[in-house]
């Protein structure tokens, strides 16, 4: 097995002679684990939180999934990859725009730096808006379970992939999605197709079902039965979330929204907002495209200090930065943001207008994520680390550098 080492964005990778497996835990916020370990259903999970690592590391904002799926395999923040949404307002193309295309990305990535250098490389993401992304400049193979029967050899690097995985491309609104991606990857090195190996999974589940729903102990238990089978091929395991997720309800059970278009129309009259939810994508039943962080563009650029007051004082937003501050504070590409950035409270979203929002097109309640109360998940790791990753582990260690302490972290 190739151990060339490789350097991306001023970090150099060491890797050993071992499958190395991250896996990004879509929605895992850390009381998932922790219920389903209490219910004695995660062995593997309990026996990597003993013998390897287990602690809590920071996420990218917005706590999203292509923004913290950018960073964790590049290794840097949003204001470095240029991913800051799922969803932007172009004003060059002076329209809004899906941005789950490589096209979007500022940076090459770690997956691709481990192909260069040898090793058999292999993508693996539930859902299929996020290939393209991951994907970028690799040679290897690179699937979403989502489309897992359309793959080809000349465009997917691989073909036949039910037969190889054992299993029937699944539908994405299911547990079977994610589930699909841990057997692919448990195929893949048992088949000596892959070495370096990225896992993604969707939240659809996250979104549904509450930690302590049988549906959840269920997902997770499965989860930890194909993690265990990785260990068992020798593999050096990381996992992560890219983001936690939170009831947004109020006490009645019914959404809690703040539709921030629309108020702020009603208190200022059209000084031509433009409200853009990040979090949007196709997945609908997921969200509703509602999420507990927006960005807001507006023409009349000289009563920006104005709408940045009155939004502040409002009930349920918490934050509110101008495009500097934002730029600063939360790390994002200052070109590709809104004037104003808003962030909402744990049982929060932020909305445009009700029109824009199909809420009956929700699969349950309304569970969501993208603000500061999603932005801390876990970090688990199958290995002890070195004494020095110890010490990194005890400051401010981000999602993103899991691919670092998976391969220079661990005492393998």
């Amino acid at each position: 097995m190739n151990t060339t080492p490789f350097t991306l964005n001023g970090r150099t990778y060491n890797p050993p002679a071992k499958p190395i497996v991250v896996i990004c835990m879509d929605g895992s916020a850390d009381e998932y684990l922790d219920t389903t370990m209490a219910h004695g259903r995660m062995p593997t999970m309990q026996k990597m939180t003993r013998f390897g690592y287990r602690g809590m590391v920071r996420g990218a904002l917005p706590s999203f999934t292509n923004v913290n799926n950018s960073s964790i395999v590049t290794g840097v923040s949003p204001a470095v990859h240029g991913i800051c949404g799922n969803y932007l307002y172009d004003p060059q193309l002076k329209q809004e725009v899906m941005m789950n295309s490589a096209s979007y990305l500022r940076s090459s990535t770690i997956l691709a730096a481990a192909a260069n250098a040898g090793r058999k490389v292999a993508v693996v993401t539930a859902k299929e808006k996020l290939r393209d992304i991951l994907s970028h400049e690799m040679k290897g193979i690179a699937i979403s379970a989502e489309k897992a029967n359309q793959a080809k050899l000349d465009t997917h690097g691989i073909e036949n992939v039910e037969a190889i995985v054992g299993a029937a491309t699944p539908a994405i609104y299911s547990a079977d999605a994610s589930l699909f991606v841990l057997k692919a990857g448990v195929a893949f090195i048992k088949q000596g197709l892959a070495d370096f190996l990225y896992l993604s999974f969707t939240d659809y589940m996250q979104h549904t079902y509450a930690q302590e729903a049988p549906e959840s102990l269920d997902f997770y238990e499965a989860q930890d039965r194909l993690i265990g089978e990785l260990l068992e091929l020798g593999a050096v395991v990381g996992a992560t979330a890219d983001h936690g997720m939170n009831a947004k309800v109020k006490a009645d059970g019914s959404p809690n929204v703040i539709f921030v278009e629309e108020i702020l129309e009603q208190q200022f009259g059209d000084l031509g907002f433009r409200v853009i939810c990040p979090i949007t994508d196709p997945y609908v039943k997921h969200h509703g495209a509602l999420g507990s962080y927006v960005v807001v563009h507006l023409d009349a650029l000289d009563q920006l200090e104005a709408v940045k007051t009155w939004l502040m004082q409002q009930p349920g937003i918490t934050e509110v930065y101008d495009r500097a501050m934002a730029a600063h504070l939360l790390e994002q590409p200052a070109d590709r943001i809104g004037d104003l950035v808003v962030l909402g409270g744990r049982d929060v979203v932020l909305g445009r207008k009700a029109s824009y929002h199909d809420l009956a097109a929700l699969d349950g309640t309304l569970r969501s994520h993208g603000g500061r109360y999603e932005e801390m998940v876990p970090m688990v790791l199958s290995h002890p680390l070195t004494p020095a990753y110890r010490l990194k582990a005890g400051g401010d260690p981000r999602n993103f550098d899991i691919f670092d302490f998976t391969i220079n972290g661990t005492i393998v």
